[in-house]
């Protein structure tokens, strides 16, 4: 179906940003704050803004870290909570564009679905599709993926046996229907990562009259502070902006430290992180069978509880953790392997995302498709061979935001040196020395391990590899030559 006469003319712009959630967001808004800078415009395939925090509606849905690296570094949190609520980052990331006067060139329900690149014209034509099946072309001289590299439209869905029989209800996180009954069910929610550890504590609080986690294998859990006394001291004897930017350095100061401690020595680690459960939780409780990854910490994220949140409802007869294999479902909820059935009203299947970059549209460089898994990443935010497309993707270990807000502000670093020369293109040239091949996320985490082969690669030696770390990225993008010998600029 072809535009209608009355729509709105195609954008042909400087820089077209793909995706209105956090990372789109902070980048239009680095884009706003431009002198003179590019023109710009965001594209964003659902109906608001606020991506992530928009489109997660479970129970209890919160961050797995902190608000303050979280946040964006130009614009303060003011709210009382280190690792807010879903709905309380949803209102700050919309108040932010507003702010910055990003929500009027934010152009809802188109979904891009192909990115093609002339090299003669220098530049990409963008196909979107909107809900109601109109077909918009534009035109922009960079696209900035701010996407993620999750699908929206679905997650990780399980096959579990037995479905048809299940008498209750069965649902996924990603698509928590609106007004589902929590009081007196007693649900299972299967899963082990963050979403499981988020949702068990928040069904109790909803009145659910019992709750299992129910998983395969323990993860890691460290129950942190959800007030920040240093923070509230900072905001107290200092500027609003001072004492932002003080209480994120102390924050990623501790983190950074934190997770090399961890990786550094992982078995005083898995101690550390065992006697502080062990000291939350009842006497006696099974915390080595729950509790005791067979892999190390930070080999997969370690799941965070606010106040002990998780570890609290544990410590009521409303929850427990069942560590066991799936047998099927069962009309009255949910049997295992070893022959008991665990009652359920509802199932949550808190299983995973699945990996897709790009959102899913297809990418051709004059006329070739690119196969984005064969590529490797520049800067950890540029693609081999691909000119003028730079994507945001955020730390394994660490905020999101903060690798994100690093990748716009080198990108606008980019852009002034072209525009001081007056450059049109930059395109990473691989050619071998950035080493052997490594997975873009150095993670063991099941998501992870299923959608390895969907991403692009990182290599052994900059500018080709991802570090995944802050104090080191922010040092190279401050530091390092935009011309460098690798990235082509004409």
């Amino acid at each position: 179906m072809s535009a209608d006469p009355m729509d709105p003319p195609p954008l042909d712009v400087d820089v077209l940003v793909v995706g209105a959630g956090i990372s789109g967001i902070d980048v239009a808004c680095r884009l706003a704050q431009e002198t003179d800078g590019p023109t710009w415009a965001v594209l964003e395939a659902r109906d608001s803004v606020g991506g992530t925090w928009d489109l997660f509606r479970y129970p209890g849905v919160r961050a797995d870290s902190d608000i303050y690296t979280l946040g964006f570094p130009f614009r303060p949190w003011h709210g009382p909570t280190s690792i807010p609520r879903g709905e309380d980052i949803l209102r700050y990331v919309r108040d932010t564009a507003h702010e910055y006067g990003v929500t009027g060139r934010v152009h809802h329900g188109q979904r891009v679905t192909r990115l093609a690149w002339s090299g003669d014209e220098a530049c990409w034509t963008v196909t979107a599709r909107r809900s109601d099946g109109v077909v918009l072309t534009h035109r922009a001289r960079y696209v900035y993926l701010a996407t993620g590299y999750y699908a929206y439209d679905s997650g990780h869905v399980v096959d579990l046996p037995g479905r048809e029989d299940l008498a209750g209800d069965l649902v996924h996180p990603q698509h928590w229907p609106a007004g589902l009954a929590v009081t007196g069910r007693r649900v299972v929610v299967v899963g082990s990562g963050a979403t499981a550890v988020t949702l068990l504590p928040a069904l109790v609080e909803e009145g659910a009259e019992h709750v299992t986690m129910l998983q395969r294998s323990p993860g890691y859990v460290a129950a942190l502070p959800n007030t920040d006394r240093l923070a509230d001291l900072a905001r107290r004897a200092l500027p609003a902006a001072a004492a932002h930017h003080a209480i994120r350095a102390k924050n990623v100061a501790l983190g950074t430290l934190s997770y090399r401690l961890l990786r550094r020595y992982p078995e005083g680690g898995r101690r550390v992180l065992r006697r502080r459960l062990v000291a939350r939780l009842p006497d006696g409780y099974p915390v080595d069978t729950h509790f005791a990854p067979t892999y190390d910490p930070w080999d997969q994220r370690v799941c965070v509880a606010p106040d002990g949140d998780l570890l609290d409802a544990l410590s009521t007869d409303r929850a427990e953790v069942v560590t066991a294999r799936i047998d099927r479902l069962v009309p009255e909820g949910v049997r295992l392997q070893d022959g008991r059935v665990l009652p359920a009203d509802l199932v949550v299947t808190a299983t995973g995302l699945r990996l897709l970059l790009a959102g899913g549209a297809d990418v051709e460089v004059d006329g070739r498709a690119v196969d984005l898994a064969a590529t490797h990443v520049y800067r950890g935010c540029m693609l081999s061979d691909v000119p003028n497309l730079v994507l945001a993707v955020g730390y394994v270990n660490a905020s999101w935001t903060l690798r994100a807000d690093l990748t716009a502000r080198w990108f606008l670093a980019l852009w002034r040196h072209q525009d001081r020369r007056g450059q049109r293109v930059a395109v990473p040239r691989w050619d071998g020395s950035g080493g052997a091949d490594r997975p873009l996320l150095d993670l063991s985490s099941g998501y992870v391990r299923r959608g390895a082969h969907l991403l692009p690669r990182q290599g052994e030696r900059a500018p080709w590899r991802v570090v995944q770390s802050y104090v080191h990225d922010l040092v190279t993008t401050r530091l390092a030559p935009v011309d460098d010998g690798v990235l082509e600029l004409r």
